[in-house]
């Protein structure tokens, strides 16, 4: 399989499936531009070896065309952060993109219409693929966002160009993050699971248990385990129905010899609010009426003496409710040890959406090896699924 930084682009039209799926505010500014940005080292190469490239993603999720959700919005930005100014055509497929394509020079960049549009690309429709796929001379996947869906423009497309498709930097970047962590690992490795439930963790937790030395479990999850070790709970989150999962879990650890570590002392709340009274209670003694909603001083000790010592470390889900001032100095804790381990030279990869937000919330992300941009891929590649955007790619 052909790597991205083989191919030289001069004099080729490369369409690139990007993930520009960017939040807007009520006059259509892009917000947070972080996977437009994050799509650029791609771009820029190809423009750098004199080839053109032909941008294609979604936005939202339209119900038809709806102008609320036109890509037009954000030419402005992608322009700006590109240092090109981005040509734009109002629809994905037809003979008035394919003009575009056909004149597009060497240096130059086209952004098609939110390919949402079109209830085909969601189908994952052949035809419209195909159509999508006449504009270039090469394919390049770079939307790990969407590498988990078999959607036209992320895995379809691919059989339309058997020997020109490849990932772009970024894809290519998250795999390779994965793989760092899942297959090539230095020991020791930690995982990290937040997150307030079991049973959408369960099928990572069973995928990475062969594969780490010690599992930090926090977040609602917690109580779950604490309650199913006899604890008593109060009002937290709880799922009474997993707690033979939760104890079934502690076995296969052991069996695995993977240390599992859940928070000893929680910091409960008499109510979910930022401003409830608190107090900090063993995490199986939580006295009724009141519920945990981030890990005590106690298991913080714990989790960085764990986290300083590991090698590898694997971030999905925060420790408390981050959200709210009171309950996220678990989170920001953790993010800080894991900084520190990255500092000493560990690897460190955060991924799912509320721990990336939480690493970007408190200005933590540069200390990190890498963040992930995909939340649901990520959580599929490590319940060990494989993603059909990337499947697409690596078949002959």
């Amino acid at each position: 399989m052909k790597t991205f930084s083989e191919i030289n682009f001069k004099d080729k039209k490369a369409v690139i499936r990007v993930d520009f799926n960017v939040p807007l505010d009520e006059n259509f500014n892009v917000t947070d531009a972080n996977r437009i940005e994050a799509a650029k080292p791609t771009i820029d190469k190809i423009l750098k070896d004199g080839g053109s490239v032909i941008l294609m993603s979604h936005l939202g999720r339209p119900k038809g065309k709806e102008e609320k959700y036109s890509l037009k919005h954000i030419v402005a930005k992608v322009s700006e952060l590109l240092g090109v100014a981005v040509k734009f055509v109002e629809d994905s497929i037809g003979e008035e993109v394919e003009k575009a394509a056909a004149d597009l020079k060497a240096g130059e960049v086209l952004l098609l219409e939110n390919l949402r549009f079109y209830k085909e690309e969601e189908a994952g429709d052949e035809a419209f693929a195909e159509k999508l796929a006449k504009l270039g001379d090469v394919y390049v996947n770079d939307a790990f966002g969407t590498a988990h869906r078999a959607h036209a423009s992320t895995t379809i497309i691919a059989k339309f160009f058997p020997e020109d498709k490849v990932f772009g930097e970024l894809l290519a970047k998250e795999i390779d993050s994965l793989d760092k962590v899942l297959k090539n690992s230095e020991k020791p490795v930690t995982a990290v699971l937040g997150g307030s439930k079991v049973s959408s963790k369960i099928t990572v937790i069973e995928n990475i248990l062969d594969k780490v030395d010690n599992l930090i479990l926090g977040g609602g999850m917690t109580f779950t385990f604490a309650k199913a070790q006899g604890g008593k709970v109060g009002n937290s989150i709880c799922e009474d129905d997993k707690l033979d999962l939760a104890l079934d879990i502690l076995k296969k650890a052991e069996a695995n010899n993977v240390k599992v570590y859940i928070p000893v002392d929680v910091v409960a709340a008499d109510g979910f609010k930022n401003d409830a009274n608190t107090q900090v209670v063993d995490v199986k003694a939580i006295p009724d009426g009141w519920e945990g909603l981030d890990a005590g001083p106690k298991s913080l000790e714990i989790f960085k003496d764990v986290i300083l010592n590991s090698k590898t470390i694997l971030w999905n889900g925060p420790l408390g409710v981050f959200e709210m001032e009171t309950f996220a100095k678990g989170t920001i804790a953790l993010g800080e040890y894991i900084a520190e381990a990255t500092d000493k030279g560990a690897f460190s990869l955060v991924g799912g959406g509320d721990s990336v937000a939480a690493v970007k919330q408190f200005g933590l992300e540069p200390k990190m090896s890498y963040v992930s941009t995909g939340g649901g891929a990520m959580l599929e590649m490590l319940e060990g699924k494989t993603l059909p955007g990337i499947a697409a790619i690596q078949e002959a």
